[in-house]
């Protein structure tokens, strides 16, 4: 198991050397990604608290941080920084350089993941970049996903699937995080002890945290499709809302708040020790 293990680290670190600075800056990436969840998982937390907190979303994090010092400099730095991410996660989708084992299906299924997740965290990287400018969300004027879908012939059937879509989704990172299967995604031959748990622990957490908050925004989609009514489909902030009105919804959400500060601790872990080739996976 071990040679194996050295053999991997072998084949990624000569087939890394080819794009170093791409690798560094997804890590960057991912570690700026955390950043994000970590602002939300507080600012959930101090409202679960009754500290002044809010539940909100990405959109309503970043103008959160516009109007704090060096605020502005922490949004440059979100902006900027997330496009390492959303750099890699595009190039996931069109290449799958960590995904050259499992069936056609599971290939097209991983590619199609990082395409949305590519769309969705580039909005976010504009988002700050745009408050960071201008103090106004890029997309303050446009309409929502669920508003433009039901715009479209078959529109309610589209919503639907989005939800269907987000729900899976949610189900697959509560599955990754209760197995803890996402630690093979990790090179773990860098990492010491203290590392490995911290990494395990944070990741089972904070992926069941954003696996339980996926399901509820995907319902919300699935209620949009039956009833025709653009405004209950929510995203995060919606979902932690959700949360909060449930008997013991605070001692919940600071569950939940928690998880969401632990998923940014493990993103952070991930972009130091993801591994990160363009070669295929031995």
């Amino acid at each position: 198991m071990v040679e194996n293990e050295e053999a991997i680290q072998k084949v990624y670190k000569a087939k890394e050397e080819t794009k170093p600075w791409i690798r560094r800056f997804g890590r960057v990436g991912y570690m700026v990604k955390g950043i994000v969840y970590m602002v939300i998982g507080v600012l959930a937390l101090f409202s679960a608290l009754h500290l002044g907190g809010e539940t909100t979303g990405t959109t309503g994090m970043l103008e959160q941080l516009s109007g704090i010092p060096f605020g502005n400099m922490l949004l440059w730095f979100i902006g900027i920084g997330l496009i390492g991410y959303v750099s890699w996660d595009a190039i996931q989708a069109i290449t799958a350089p960590n995904n050259n084992k499992g069936s056609r299906v599971k290939k097209i299924v991983t590619r199609i993941n990082h395409g949305v997740s590519t769309i969705l965290y580039a909005g976010v990287s504009l988002n700050a970049l745009s408050f960071a400018a201008t103090n106004h969300s890029w997309g303050e004027h446009s309409k929502s996903l669920s508003e433009k879908l039901l715009t479209y012939p078959l529109g309610t059937w589209l919503v639907g699937c989005v939800g269907i879509i987000v729900i899976i989704f949610g189900v697959q990172q509560v599955f990754s995080g209760a197995t803890g299967s996402f630690l093979r995604q990790f090179n773990r031959m860098e990492m010491n002890k203290k590392e490995k748990r911290i990494a395990l622990y944070a990741g089972r957490v904070g992926k069941i945290s954003r696996g339980i908050v996926f399901n509820i925004m995907g319902s919300f989609f699935i209620i949009t499709a039956i009833q025709a009514k653009t405004y209950q489909a929510r995203g995060i902030d919606g979902a932690l809302s959700k949360i909060i009105q449930q008997p013991f919804g605070r001692w919940m959400l600071g569950v939940v708040a928690l998880g969401f500060i632990l998923y940014g601790v493990y993103c952070v872990i991930r972009g130091r020790y993801q591994w990160m080739s363009f070669g295929k996976r031995v």
